[in-house]
């Protein structure tokens, strides 16, 4: 590091590195111009023999002018002059420190546990806007209308979005907010113990409760960052959440096809609501025999599924026999479907 970032560092950090009571006392001082000490004591909590010390801290940082009288006048700095020359530092500083910087190598199978309630947010707002063909969300109506914006983007652009509201009682009337405008089909459920989640495109994902974003040191949330981990968040979803939530708007069959899904679950659903149309299938996964990649294609004949949700598969006839395709983790089925494209007239491209 070069003497004068040191140097710079150092005259920023001395700048506002302000205690409680030289920060209350300088706002106090700020906001009428000119106080004793006397003064400051009775408009701050700050013990009577405390203030000297804390104005002359004030003063030394050249925040305050200190008048010799009687009684001793504190006195603002006008800010301009007292952070002027700081303003043009601290730019040149962080200038010299960001080409110094040398960013950290994003683990693709992260897992974090984080307890910040702007990092969850954070995080939330990333799964929104990286997931490029599905998401699905548990959020509160505050923040429903935090992302608002950001969602009608991205039904815009035709991922599909899945949006759960809670607690129902707080959730916007229907009657008066545009669902449809931010989501493909939207519940609400009852309760404050509903977590907030997100899952983009079945792999990044957040779960956090609701109290985490309430400031509660005492709870928590968890990043799964591009991990094959995220089917446990979207699985808890669709099997406990989603199926225990009550509609308040769905686009029906209003997207085109093809259409693209992280859940088999989401797939069979959609194929289910347009019953006794021919589609068609392409499906990358793994045989849960060997393990290998293996890429589906053909027309969909067959599907099971479940109201609880808990069991969804599709049979896609190939030019080689019928296939099974589950969701992540699947054992009973032929293929583990990662990614599958649903399509009409013929097997659909990835």
């Amino acid at each position: 590091m070069t003497d004068d970032l040191r140097g710079t560092l150092d005259r920023v950090g001395d700048r506002f590195n302000l205690g409680e009571y030289e920060i209350d006392a300088y706002l106090a001082v700020l906001e009428h111009g000119e106080l004793t000490a006397s003064d400051i004591a009775d408009r701050t909590d700050i013990p009577q023999p405390r203030v000297y010390d804390t104005v002359r801290s004030l003063s030394d940082r050249g925040l305050v002018e200190l008048r010799e009288s009687r009684p001793m006048k504190i006195v603002a700095v006008d800010p301009e002059d007292a952070f002027g020359e700081l303003r043009s530092s601290f730019t040149e500083m962080v200038d010299e420190l960001e080409a110094r910087y040398t960013a950290p190598t994003r683990e693709t199978e992260a897992v974090s546990l984080v307890k910040s309630r702007s990092t969850i947010l954070r995080y939330l707002e990333e799964v929104i806007a990286g997931a490029e063909y599905e998401l699905a969300l548990s959020l509160t109506p505050g923040l429903l209308r935090r992302f608002r914006d950001e969602l009608a983007a991205k039904v815009q652009a035709g991922v599909s979005v899945e949006l759960l509201v809670t607690p129902a009682a707080r959730a916007p009337d229907p009657e008066e907010f545009d669902y449809l405008e931010v989501a493909t089909i939207a519940r609400a459920r009852r309760g404050i113990t509903t977590p907030i989640l997100a899952v983009g495109d079945g792999e990044y994902s957040v779960y956090a409760t609701q109290d985490a974003l309430r400031d509660d040191r005492e709870r928590y949330g968890v990043i799964f960052n591009r991990s094959a981990l995220g089917f446990l968040v979207s699985g808890f979803f669709g099997t406990v959440l989603w199926t225990t939530a009550e509609t308040l708007a769905a686009d029906g069959a209003a997207r085109p096809f093809p259409r693209r899904y992280a859940s088999i679950r989401r797939a069979v659903k959609d194929v289910r609501e347009f019953e006794g149309e021919e589609f068609f299938a392409t499906v990358e996964g793994r045989d849960i025999e060997t393990g290998d990649s293996v890429t589906v294609r053909g027309r969909v004949v067959d599907l099971a599924f479940e109201a609880t949700e808990e069991v969804a598969s599709l049979t896609v006839e190939t030019e080689t026999g019928r296939v099974d395709i589950g969701g992540r983790v699947a054992s009973l089925e032929d293929v583990e479907g990662q990614e599958i494209v649903l399509g009409r007239g013929e097997p659909p491209a990835l």
